[in-house]
């Protein structure tokens, strides 16, 4: 089936399981939870990287691409860690981040001790005058997207932290690079490769930006991107037909990645797009909250759907990553109906059409971590934008409020195995807090429930293995104009499929399009085992009927 049957967990791999005490996640740890994601049914796992970096961005600013950062691990742990998921039918995958470098990779020193080959690595240019960068271009990590240095009299593009210089992919030495990258982890035994940020390596050109706003229409969907995946798939991962490749695609468009992923485009298997992670957004800005506006996230969701699949392209479904707070805090009710939101938020999403992402913790319902001191947080640009936000006048219960909404250490904290000291994670202090809730909600209470949020992904997870409407069933909208439920039909040959769901806390009443004579229930979150074409929907209330 290639990817349409795949289910991908991605683990963070500093928070999910210590096994050498010293409150960091590490591969070994991993390797002792392998049973319990085999159990969960998924076939790959992505990891977040592994690589040496000075976790100036938690590991997104690798310092050299081909070492393990000790803290998690040898080489032979990997090697045995492959060996034994593959035991378990489950392949993995990892996160090349080749937008930018740490500067303490050995390129960028180099390229500082003047070596003309590494310098033309990166993109550094002459400022504007003295005291001036090259434009008005804003980090997305707050401040200047340029960094002076003296010795050149030049300054060098960081569109990220100061610390991860950007790679310029116009030289040809650049992108064999990261080709012979991905290919001495794929002679490791990695069949998946998840790209970060990968649609912001075609630079287009470097003029400023008039709305003096942030540059990326400059940067984002670049002139040559389509042609450099092309050459990265030519010359790595494409030579594998066992393998899964997933982009992550910042401020992009349907129309460019039906390209990124259409089928014979020869560049990637599928896309991360995230524009439905956005309309909590007040004014479209991520640090002003606004509850999620439904009719925009539907609306979205639905055009995603059906633009990918007019041109046959794919998309990754995810509500959940290391860099999105916990989706059953974000769009569901995490105290009061925890359970029925967080089944509802997953069903609504795993049914439509792609390959579905599961985040660690997703799957028993982990929440917001809700930290009340600024100390707890760990994420650069949470603390970047805490002083921001201060400097604006902003109270600082305030901000503190607005870092509990939207913070990405929400998705960071400490997977929650059970209800011993550090949630399992670990029996000493471990890298960040761990959540105040964790004896309640945890891996192991809810397993033992036999109405459980993870016995429902299991359930998902084999309609998706073994329903080929699920895997490859065409997208049909229905109840669009529909304020509080997203339902959607999914369709192939004779075999239909209806999901409804209900995003809200208070009950509602729909009416289907047509009669259910014929349907039966493949899915509840509460129970239903009959539903006529007229529903009394609960509070987030998810129902699958199914017809042959």
């Amino acid at each position: 089936m290639g990817k349409n049957d795949k289910i991908v967990y991605q683990i963070y791999p500093k928070s999910f399981q210590d096994s050498d005490h010293d409150g960091w996640g590490d591969i070994r740890g991993v390797i002792s939870r392998l049973d319990y994601l085999q159990e969960l049914g998924i076939n790959y796992i992505w990891f977040n990287p592994m690589m040496i970096s000075p976790q100036k961005d938690n590991g997104y600013d690798v310092a050299d691409y081909r070492a393990l950062d000790p803290r998690y691990g040898t080489m032979e742990d990997f090697e045995e860690l492959v060996r034994e998921a593959k035991k378990r039918g489950i392949d993995i995958m990892f996160d090349m981040v080749f937008n930018h470098t740490s500067v303490e990779h050995e390129w960028f020193q180099r390229a500082l001790a003047g070596e003309e080959k590494y310098k033309n690595y990166y993109i550094f240019r002459r400022g504007k005058g003295p005291g001036v960068p090259p434009n008005n271009w804003q980090s997305k990590f707050a401040g200047s997207a340029w960094q002076y240095v003296e010795q050149f009299d030049e300054y060098y593009l960081h569109l990220f932290d100061v610390s991860q210089a950007d790679l310029d992919w116009t030289n040809p030495d650049v992108r064999k690079e990261c080709a012979d990258i991905v290919n001495y982890w794929r002679a490791k035994g990695v069949h998946g490769f998840r790209f970060d940020v990968i649609n912001l390596i075609s630079k287009a050109s470097f003029e400023d930006d008039p709305n003096n706003f942030d540059g990326r229409q400059f940067y984002t969907d670049g002139p040559k991107e389509h042609e450099y995946l092309r050459e990265l798939n030519r010359a790595s991962f494409g030579q594998d037909p066992e393998s899964l490749t997933v982009g992550e695609m910042s401020s992009t468009t349907i129309e460019n990645c039906v390209r990124y992923a259409g089928e014979g485009t020869e560049e990637l298997d599928m896309v991360f797009s995230f524009h439905h992670l956005k309309t909590d957004y007040k004014n479209k800005k991520k640090w002003e909250l606004q509850p999620a506006d439904f009719m925009e996230l539907k609306g979205l969701l639905t055009e995603w759907q059906l633009g990918m699949q007019e041109k046959n392209a794919w998309n990754a479904l995810f509500w959940n990553c290391h860099d999105q707070p916990r989706s059953v805090s974000r769009f569901g009710n995490d105290k009061e109906y925890r359970k029925e939101s967080a089944k509802m938020l997953a069903c609504m999403m795993q049914m439509m059409r792609g390959t579905p992402y599961i985040y660690q913790g997703e799957e028993f319902g982990m929440t917001n971590a809700y930290f009340t001191d600024i100390q707890e947080y760990a994420d650069v640009e949470s603390t970047n934008i805490y002083d921001v936000l201060l400097k604006e006048g902003k109270p600082k219960e305030e901000v503190l409020h607005i870092l509990q909404e939207r913070s990405r250490d929400n998705a960071r904290t400490p997977m929650q195995w059970d209800d011993s000291e550090n949630g399992g994670f670990s029996d000493v202090k471990p890298w960040i807090r761990s959540q105040a809730g964790y004896k309640e909600i945890n891996a192991a209470n809810d397993r033992s429930d036999p109405d459980s949020i993870f016995a429902f992904y299991q359930e998902l997870i084999r309609l998706r293995k073994t329903m080929p409407v699920v895997q490859e069933g065409l997208f049909e909208p229905i109840l669009e104009d529909h304020t509080k439920v997203f339902a959607y039909k999914r369709v192939l040959g004779q075999e239909c499929l209806i999901a409804v769901n209900n995003f809200f806390g208070e009950e509602t009443e729909v009416t289907l399009p047509e009669a259910t004579d014929g349907y039966r229930v493949l899915l509840s979150n509460y129970g239903r085992t009959e539903a006529g074409q007229t529903i009394h929907l609960k509070p987030y209330e998810t129902l699958v009927l199914y017809k042959a």
